[in-house]
């Protein structure tokens, strides 16, 4: 129980942490512009990864579990479990994030981090394979990092640079979610066109990620 509620807990700080500073982020005394709110992201993944890593491994996505899981080093039992706590733990961190920006003077009503496309810009196909490819890199970095004969001390902030630095990539074109979690609670309270291109940030990270787990079980970038 210990090891899900810690992915509750990192979960909602990653997403919170995040989501908040796009919230925040836009229009504001200080703008953060994209870069900020890359590295917002990646702060909040390095702050949940030191802080319970040690309990659960600090998975905080879905696709990351999959991707962990199907390289072999999850038990079966866990992978449900883990995805359960990842999507409480944004769907609290959004509810969370309403609370505090409802009583706002005017009032705080759409726009919570949700990610999306704009259909006159990008095509669903590039909006997908930005997430697919997003995310198996994202996977495959934290696969190769944590591996038990790459262990580093290290860790955390590799994985949480990458993050921010997929971000500074991807953001233009769909907000960068490369994690099921992360935009489900955004998506619930943003309205009905983030419900409805909620599907894509569901599906392609997870594509992403099982393709990063067999890549990881098959040792491709392993010495002998």
């Amino acid at each position: 129980m210990k090891t899900y509620l810690a992915e509750v807990l990192g979960t909602f700080l990653l997403v919170f942490i995040g989501t908040a500073s796009v919230v925040t982020g836009f229009g504001g005394a200080l703008p953060l512009g994209q870069e900020g709110i890359g590295l917002a992201f990646g702060i909040g993944l390095i702050a949940a990864a030191y802080a319970i890593g040690p309990i659960s491994g600090a998975h905080l996505n879905p696709a990351v579990t999959l991707g962990v899981f199907l390289a072999g080093r999850l038990p079966a039992k866990d992978l449900i479990p883990y995805w359960i706590a990842q999507v409480i733990g944004g769907v609290l961190a959004s509810l969370a994030l309403w609370i505090i920006v409802s009583g706002q003077v005017g009032g705080h009503t759409t726009g919570f981090g949700a990610n999306g496309w704009d259909v006159t810009k990008w095509g669903v196909s590039s909006a997908f394979l930005w997430e697919v490819i997003g995310t198996f890199t994202f996977v495959t970095v934290i696969l190769g990092v944590t591996a038990e004969k790459h262990s580093t001390a290290f860790a955390g902030l590799v994985i949480g640079l990458t993050l921010a630095g997929l971000h500074f990539a991807i953001i233009p074109v769909t907000g960068t979610s490369l994690n099921p979690a992360r935009s489900i609670g955004p998506a619930l309270f943003s309205g009905t066109a983030a419900i409805g291109q909620l599907w894509l940030f569901i599906v392609a990270p997870l594509i992403g990620g099982a393709i990063a787990g067999v890549v990881a079980k098959a040792r491709i970038f392993e010495k002998d």
